[in-house]
């Protein structure tokens, strides 16, 4: 297709399931393929206006009046917990090491201490999980789009154009101090703009919601 594919291929391979607790498991086992609560939307959306032919086409998006389909949607359950477990554990870390934060929100943990390691592989399994779960909802709504128009997926041109994640650890190398370090970014309800990507606007913006691309790092868009 000429859909672009899952930010990390739609799996961080630094995951390691050991780290999860079984009783974030047992939230995440029934929640699989389902939207949830909260901000999370599944929307069926119409191209209103394309401001750049040439990289809506490289998205696939050719035409005013074509449907899309957007699904806003995490790790559910599973995340929840892989979180409440790290904040217990992150506490303890703060008492050893003499850490002190004004909110129990932002405890943390040095980024090579145990702690820290066991939250970013878990964290990098809910992320997974994350993946699967929009994987599963894009599949059931291809598979609903096919039964109500009496055709398949291919024939209705359904292919994913992106699929990236928020709230979530990243390890990049940034300039500080005029020197290049590797930095744990975590976009909270956002996502780094990287060239020739979209960005998908969160829920709770205005109704009519724009697909951004950096095209400033790429001469093409």
């Amino acid at each position: 297709s000429s859909g672009i594919n899952a930010e990390y291929g739609g799996r961080m391979l630094q995951a390691d399931p050991t780290k999860v607790s079984a009783r974030a498991k047992k939230r995440g086992l029934p929640q699989l393929g389902t939207l949830g609560a909260g901000n999370h939307y599944a929307e069926i959306q119409v191209v209103d206006e394309i401001y750049n032919k040439q990289a809506a086409r490289r998205m696939g998006i050719d035409e005013v009046g074509q449907v899309c389909v957007m699904i806003h949607c995490g790790s559910r359950g599973l995340g929840h917990q892989v979180a409440t477990d790290a904040l217990t554990e992150m506490e303890r870390a703060m008492r050893r090491d003499n850490i002190v934060v004004n909110d129990r929100q932002l405890a943390c943990a040095r980024i090579n201490s145990e702690e820290g390691q066991n939250y970013l592989k878990a964290m990098a399994a809910a992320a997974n999980y994350a993946w699967v779960n929009r994987s599963s909802m894009t599949f059931l709504c291809r598979q609903a789009f096919a039964k109500l128009f009496h055709s398949t997926p291919d024939d209705l041109d359904m292919h994913m154009i992106y699929d990236v994640s928020h709230n979530i650890a990243k390890i990049e190398q940034h300039m500080v101090e005029w020197r290049q370090k590797n930095s744990d970014v975590t976009p909270k309800g956002g996502h780094k703009s990287l060239p020739s990507q979209p960005s998908p606007y969160p829920s709770g913006l205005p109704t009519n919601r724009p697909a951004c691309i950096n095209w400033r790092y790429n001469g093409n868009l």
